[in-house]
């Protein structure tokens, strides 16, 4: 569509074509001015517009001020010597030439050199050069003022001003100095008296969002100090800022909260002066509510909101196509569009009424303009976005899903997933009216293509989104602290697990900036390696791993410490810990509302410090509980608090470095400050009814350390808006005050003070406040329903006069209900909903949504405001179509036997209609693959089903859903349990198996064969070789406690034999070891030990003996005979067998 641009200056047509020295570029509506071939760019001077134009309409720019930057030159003047006191004040007059832009004014002498300025001598913002005393010196060089035009690159400069100093006694160069500037001669001081401004008190304007600028300079001898306060407030502390040896405060982006009065105060030893400036913020228009573009379809209402703010408050001029719309002749579609102040109303547009529109608000101090587009056009719906994206989130992450569309009217969009199931919304998923689809917490389940339909009565428009559902990226091994010394080598660890899909990637990084790994440092997949380390490597080490979609890092400390033996000062070097606290709290300038607050820092513990936290606690409001003030610098150790007034504090100090925070210092002497009226304005005053003839006022009260003095009370003002009366007030301490008497839902202005035995705080702005409301006297008529679907319907009715409303129209509430459900048996809720419809055109109507589908409903409709409810309307009945049913109420998966699954499910609980049967989808799972999808249906009065897998050892993804003959409903989706061959799903009993008891079986029969063989050898008995047995046992025994200490028990006799634990004893060692070499055998069949000896007998040689009397001869020998012992076992009748004895078993088995 062409677009043409044209120009206007000055309010007029500006003609193009007929300026040769003007063009315009191509492709756009830019103007050039050229003046190579002469011109005087003055002539161009003025207010210039853009329109920009096509068949829908006119655009505005916004108004250009062209001005030509000038440098006029200085008048020449013919200055006098400058005759002065030595001591009295002087003030050196520039008035510099008026230039565009303001020129930059400087002061220097006829050396070129800069004026030194301080607290005695400086520039004020007129760039006159002030003294507040003069010395002799100053004498001694002239002064000169320049102007420096930065846009034209120019400076001029004024004619010198020489200086003549009188004094009342001779003055000698060598006797100067810093301390005694008048060198030790008698010069009258004066008290303070202000160069400027003059008098005690002056106004400034200044526009919000601007910078404040205030100035004060003052004469006096000695050189007065400059000090700032506001009256009724503290200043604010991070807006403010002081200039020019305190002489000019400073305020950057001015706001409503800044006006008020501030007072300078200039004081020496001789007394103290004051100057107070009124300062009033004004603003300039700035938007609340923008106009934005608007599309409507045929016959659609529709609004353009204009809300501008300033003060002055501004005034709203709507223009349709650059032409004031009150001016503009009507036509058949300007019925249709009535301006309301800063709204207009478009009811049932028309094709051809498309225009652009625009607000201009505007007064004395700015103006804001803005164009809006009102389109009225039938379209289909169409996709704007990309077609088929992939997309790929996080798992548990919060995900959105665009489908940006357009259409008109405004086309309804629904999401599918997998092309089934209903719309979704509700539960895990959320839909915007924007078309972005939430999922509240992505899971692997949610996986999938996901189509989003946008229709209208024009068509439909569709697109689709898959989505994939990966593993977060995640440092499973960090790297720690690393305190390694110089030298060695250092390695830190990094280890990640991510998606096997996603590629990741892992950098490393040293303070902040990435490291460059060069030939010394070697990185793997796992670590980074430092070899060498050397005091450069110390720093905070991080590691970094992205994905295409996330990504993690984690960090560690290197410190490098010096080896201790190279040098012995040098200790291990330790972690950085928190910081000591501060200590030597003082308290220095007392002031109304401020102090100095000075400590020394205590030990960093390694890691600077960054900042100190002040703390504060008084001992009225709240004792003992400790407040945070205002934090600073870790380099300062010295600062002004700010204080409330009437409050006794005490303050202490906490450090803060990279590890944590320190412990608090002492506190600090207490400190009270004194009482002042108060300073806030009390929040959030409103003013509405309780009753229908009341208003009550209700604010938040002050805090405790807002009142700043004693007896507080509230002023309260009100009045009727736009009556004219004068303002009722009354003086409280309570929070709330009720005015009584009103007429309903009347509004009122209201305002609000604070004040205390000391005065009254700033006064509130102006807030709208309304009597009560009573109840409606009509109610909503004539409703119907049009249009009935599944799940919703559209409403119709006749609205009521919004004067009988009686209070502030909130809405149209319609109640409905569902009656019953037209399944036969289906018990249902009938359970009241409201929904609410806010419209004030002629015939308004509505969309009920979220019905139940196949169900019978009633309604009815009421208008209200803030309390109350009219009487209702006429009921109206109706029933919804059939839908589609909600997901199986459960669905279980069970495995009856190696290759079958019973499958049972439960019906749905809405049904939606009636039902014609079940659809289940299953298809194999391998991986993250799926087979081929396969069907079985069923009637629907079944709910169970036995199915015959192809693959026992399997894993099957099941789909269940209902059907209506509307379509297939919500989809319940489970997988089957998994399978092993190992064991069995529904736990076979082992014990019936063939196999096992063939097992069992066989290892009885084992065990008995084994029994019956150890029986028959233990019946063929022996004899033991005593002579060969017993000399290598008594050798063991002997020989053996040769090397090895002797058990406390195993305690030598006088004679020289050895007392056993048994009783047993030995004559004589010698004799024994004469034995023969047959002897030093070990016990043939005995078992021997790791080291070649015997191992001694588990049972006692007490059993083979009398009463544990048995000894040895002395060839070594049993004093009786194995045989005696059985023949005398067996005539005591012993029916022990000889293979009692584990030896013997052994002997006889071999």
């Amino acid at each position: 569509m062409l677009l043409r641009f044209s120009w206007r200056r000055n309010g007029r047509l500006f003609n193009i074509g007929k300026d040769p020295r003007v063009t315009m570029r191509k492709r756009s509506g830019t103007l050039e001015v050229g003046f190579h071939n002469g011109g005087r760019p003055e002539d161009y001077e003025g207010e210039y517009q853009c329109f920009a134009t096509n068949d829908l309409g006119v655009a505005l720019s916004n108004k250009i001020l062209l001005r030509v930057s000038k440098a006029p030159l200085w008048p020449k003047e013919v200055l006098a010597p400058v005759q002065v006191v030595e001591g009295s004040p002087l003030v050196l007059t520039c008035n510099p030439p008026p230039g565009l832009p303001p020129p930059l004014i400087f002061w220097m002498d006829s050396n070129m050199t800069p004026i030194h300025q301080d607290r005695r001598v400086s520039m004020g913002l007129n760039g006159d050069l002030y003294f507040s005393n003069v010395l002799v010196q100053d004498g001694q060089k002239d002064y000169s003022c320049n102007a420096r035009f930065n846009f034209t690159y120019t400076i001029q400069q004024k004619n010198p001003f020489n200086l003549k100093v009188q004094t009342t006694e001779p003055y000698n160069d060598t006797s100067y100095n810093a301390s005694d500037p008048f060198g030790g001669r008698k010069v009258a001081e004066t008290s303070p008296s202000f160069l400027t401004p003059e008098g005690s008190g002056s106004f400034k304007m200044v526009l919000r969002d601007e910078q404040l600028l205030l100035e004060c300079i003052a004469a006096g001898l000695p050189t007065p100090s400059i000090k700032w306060f506001k009256r009724g407030g503290d200043l604010p502390a991070q807006k403010v800022k002081f200039q020019n040896f305190n002489k000019t405060l400073k305020i950057l982006s001015v706001s409503e909260e800044d006006a008020g009065e501030y007072v300078c105060m200039a004081d020496n030893r001789l007394g103290s002066i004051r100057h107070s400036i009124n300062v009033q913020v004004k603003a300039a228009p700035y938007w609340l509510d923008k106009p934005t573009n608007l599309v409507l379809a045929p016959e659609e209402n529709g609004r353009l909101v204009c809300r501008a703010n300033g003060n002055p408050k501004p005034n709203i001029q709507w223009l349709m196509n650059g032409e004031p719309i009150n001016k503009i002749t009507e036509t058949p579609t300007s019925t249709n569009r009535e301006v309301l102040g800063d709204t207009i109303l478009f009811r049932g547009v028309q094709i051809g009424s498309s225009a652009v529109y625009q607000c201009n608000a505007s007064n004395q101090h700015g103006y804001l303009l803005a164009n809006a587009f009102v389109s009225v056009l039938d379209m289909a719906p169409r996709m704007l976005g990309p077609k088929n994206q992939l997309i790929k989130v996080v798992m548990n992450n919060r995900t959105f899903l665009n489908c940006p569309f357009f259409g008109s009217p405004l086309p309804e969009l629904r999401w599918f997933k997998n092309g089934q199931g209903s719309g979704l919304d509700g539960g895990q998923y959320r839909a915007y009216i924007n078309g972005t689809l939430e999922i509240k917490r992505a899971r692997k389940e949610d996986e999938g293509i996901y189509t989003c339909v946008a229709s209208n009565m024009l068509g439909n428009a569709e697109n689709q989104v898959q989505l994939e559902v990966k593993e977060p990226t995640r440092i499973i091994q960090a790297p720690t602290y690393q305190s390694v010394l110089r030298g060695s080598k250092a390695t830190f660890h990094c280890k990640v697990v991510s998606d096997p899909s996603l590629p990741t990637t892992v950098n490393w990084s040293k303070d902040g900036e990435r490291l460059d790994l060069g030939w010394r440092l070697k990185k793997d997949e796992e670590s980074l390696t430092i070899p060498s380390v050397s005091e450069n490597d110390e720093g905070i080490y991080t590691c970094t791993v992205k994905s295409e979609i996330d990504q993690d890092s984690a960090s560690a400390r290197l410190t490098v410490s010096e080896d201790a033996s190279h040098n012995p000062s040098v200790y291990s070097t330790l972690p950085p810990d928190r910081p000591d606290p501060p200590i030597d709290l003082d308290l220095s300038d007392p002031l109304a509302r401020s102090v100095r607050l000075t400590w020394i820092p205590g030990n960093d513990r390694r890691s600077p410090v960054t900042e100190f936290l002040v703390q504060f606690e008084e001992n009225r409001w709240e004792p003992g509980r400790w407040q945070n003030l205002s934090s600073y610098p870790g380099d300062l150790n010295s600062v002004i608090l700010q204080l409330a007034p009437n409050v006794n504090y005490q303050f202490r100090v906490i450090a803060i470095n990279s590890v944590g925070w320190s412990q608090p210092s002492q506190p600090s002497p207490r400190y009270k400050t004194t009482a002042a009226p108060p300073d806030a304005i009390p929040r959030d005053l409103r003013g509405w009814g309780s009753n229908k003839d009341n208003m009550e006022l209700t604010w938040e009260p002050l805090h405790d350390l807002e009142k700043n003095g004693p007896n507080l009370q509230y002023n309260v003002w009100w009045r009727r808006k736009d009556s004219g009366d004068d303002w009722t007030n009354v003086t409280t301490s309570e929070t709330k005050y009720v005015v009584r008497h009103t007429e309903t839902y009347v509004p009122y202005e209201i305002k609000i003070q604070a004040r205390n035995e000391l005065g009254s705080g700033p006064e509130s702005n102006i807030v709208i406040g309304y009597s009560g409301e009573d109840k409606p006297t009509d109610s909503p008529t004539e409703l119907r329903v049009s249009k009935v679907g599944s799940t919703r319907a559209n409403i119709h009715w006749k609205p009521v006069d919004l004067s009988s409303v009686q209070g502030e129209f909130k809405e149209y509430r319609l109640y409905y209900w569902r009656e019953s459900s037209l399944v036969p048996g289906l018990v249902v809720s009938k359970e009241k909903k409201t929904t609410g419809f806010y419209t004030t055109v002629p015939e308004p109507s509505g969309i009920l949504k979220d019905l139940v589908p196949y169900s019978k409903y009633k309604m009815f409709m009421v208008v209200a405001n803030s309390r109350f409810e009219s009487l209702p309307s006429n009921n109206v009945e109706f029933t919804t179509a059939e839908g589609v049913p909600d997901a199986p109420r459960f669905f279980r998966i069970n495995r009856r036997s190696l290759d079958t699954l019973y499958l049972e499910w439960g019906k749905p609980l809405e049904p939606n209609g009636i039902l014609i049967g079940y659809q289940l989808v299953y298809q194999r799972v391998n991986g993250s693959r799926l087979g081929p999808q396969q069907f079985e249906t069923f009637r629907p009065n079944m709910t169970d089903f036995i199915l015959r897998l192809p693959d026992r050892s399997a894993r099957y993804k099941f789909s269940l859903s209902a059907l209506t003959k509307v379509g297939m409903g919500e989809v319940y989706a489970e997988e089957s349990p998994l399978f092993t061959n190992e064991a069995h799903i529904d736990q076979v009993d082992i014990a019936t198996q063939g196999w096992f008891i063939g097992l069992m079986c066989a290892i009885a029969l084992i065990i008995l064969i084994l029994l019956i063989v150890c029986f028959i050898k233990r019946s063929r008995g022996g004899k033991y070789p005593s002579s060969g047995f017993l000399t290598g046992f008594t050798k063991y025994l002997v020989r053996d406690k040769k090397d090895l200490p002797l058990d406390p028990v195993d305690q030598k006799d006088q004679d020289g034999s050895f007392d056993y634990q048994n009783g047993s004893s030995v004559r004589d060692r010698n004799e024994n070891e004469n034995s023969s070499d047959e002897d030093n055998k070990p016990l043939q069949g005995s078992q021997t030990s790791l080291d070649g000896n015997v191992k001694e007998s588990d049972d006692s040689l007490v059993d083979y003996g009398e009463g544990g009397d048995g000894q040895f001869n002395e060839d070594g020998s049993f004093i009786g005979q194995y045989t005696v012992k059985k023949d005398k076992d067996e005539t005591e009748g012993n029916e022990s067998s000889e293979a009692t004895s584990p030896v013997n078993a052994i002997y006889s088995l071999a």
